[in-house]
């Protein structure tokens, strides 16, 4: 049997930088079923977009992990891919524009620096798009990492803290007596623990299950395309409008949403693979994508960057991303029992939000007062549980 002050479960961009933070004082062990950044985040963009938060508190929780990433990779002392080079939202149809230049507006009173451009601006930034465009917004702000080195990244500093990192191991019980957290049962063995933090991603909901909570954190399956090594030709990343009306949908059953859930997401890694994306669609954890569907992201990206015509597809990636409802994730203490936290449900905004969380989930195990005013939007009983 092992002994941990907290068990921290799910090895993504989530839970390593949970981990790393909470193994600055204490005994933390991390659970991953597979390898560290093998789920959610091995199958995602690389993009930190703040121009597409929603305006009020998104604005600011993700403005708030971008200052943690200005000085993360020096921190880590380990390589992010970290670059500052913008982001740009492509307004495809002249219908578009006034919602846009709405948009825009909004998000310049909500603090962030984006600007609306027009065809020749847009084309001088983004060759590769098509001449047919309407326009686009641009912002400054706009970052970029890579999500398996941030994963890898944060375990590593963990580790250095003396965390310890357990691989393909799998959670199979929750233990609890007297409504408090006692342990953790893996398929490796029993850990015993008076503190768990449940960071499992879609899984979430499964987790909490073991431990008799409620949660209703819902699998939302995503498809990136991923080409051959190009020359570059992306300059920072891209969104088209489509994408954010994809994003936003949170019904189901909406008329109007796209189909498939398809909006333009692209940019283009240090190697030259370009990431083409993507899909939104609920399908349970079947990871078995049809074929129309990846035809559907293929001609929508080429309608919009005709260059991407001559490039080869070599594979695509699938992920499920973990959706609340209303586009927030879930920091805060389970009411079912003592001692389970759950940190999940950041669906699209992993990667862009993970800096944040793991200095979150600390301050609200320590009961620190500076984390209450980020830490009230995200209670968990603001949604509905089963």
């Amino acid at each position: 049997m092992e002994i941990a002050d907290a068990v921290v479960i799910g090895g993504g961009v989530i839970g390593t930088s949970i981990a790393y933070r909470l193994a600055e004082d204490r005994n933390v062990i991390l659970i991953e079923k597979g390898e560290v950044g093998s789920g959610t985040s091995g199958a995602c963009d690389k993009a930190i977009f703040l121009q597409s938060k929603q305006p009020g508190f998104p604005v600011r929780l993700a403005k708030a992990s971008k200052e943690i990433y200005e000085n993360l990779q020096a921190e880590l002392e380990e390589p992010i891919e970290f670059k500052k080079g913008g982001g740009m939202i492509v307004i495809e149809k002249e219908a578009h524009l006034d919602f846009m230049k709405e948009f825009v507006k909004k998000q310049y009173k909500a603090g962030i620096d984006v600007n609306l451009l027009d065809r020749k601006e847009t084309l001088a930034i983004q060759p590769a798009l098509s001449e047919t465009i309407a326009g686009s917004t641009f912002s400054t702000e706009d970052a970029e990492v890579n999500p398996l080195l941030l994963s890898q990244a944060f375990a590593a500093a963990a580790k250095r803290r003396g965390a310890s990192i357990q691989t393909y191991t799998e959670v199979t019980g929750i233990k609890t007596q007297d409504g408090k957290i006692t342990g953790v049962q893996t398929n490796q063995g029993y850990i015993a623990t008076e503190l768990v933090i449940n960071a499992a991603g879609p899984f979430a909901s499964q987790i909490a299950e073991m431990a008799g909570v409620g949660l209703t954190i819902m699998p939302r399956r995503g498809v990136i395309l991923i080409s051959e090594k190009v020359e570059p030709m992306i300059n920072g990343n891209i969104l088209c409008s489509q994408y954010m009306a994809s994003k936003h949908f949170t019904s189901k059953s909406e008329k109007n949403a796209p189909s498939y859930g398809i909006g333009l997401s692209l940019g283009q890694t240090e190697s030259g693979n370009l990431l083409i994306g993507g899909s939104r669609e609920f399908k349970g954890y079947d990871r078995k994508v049809e074929p129309h569907v990846l035809s559907a992201i293929a001609a929508h990206a080429c309608r919009i960057a005709p260059a991407l015509n001559k490039i080869k597809i070599i594979r695509s990636m699938v992920g499920f991303r973990p959706y609340t409802g209303d586009g927030l994730p879930i920091i805060d203490w389970a009411r079912e029992v003592d001692g389970f936290v759950v940190a999940a449900g950041h669906e699209g905004d992993g990667i862009a939000l993970a800096p944040i969380t793991g200095k979150l989930v600390t301050g609200l195990v320590n009961n620190d007062s500076k984390s209450s005013d980020l830490l009230e939007p995200l209670k968990m009983d603001r949604l509905q549980v089963v």
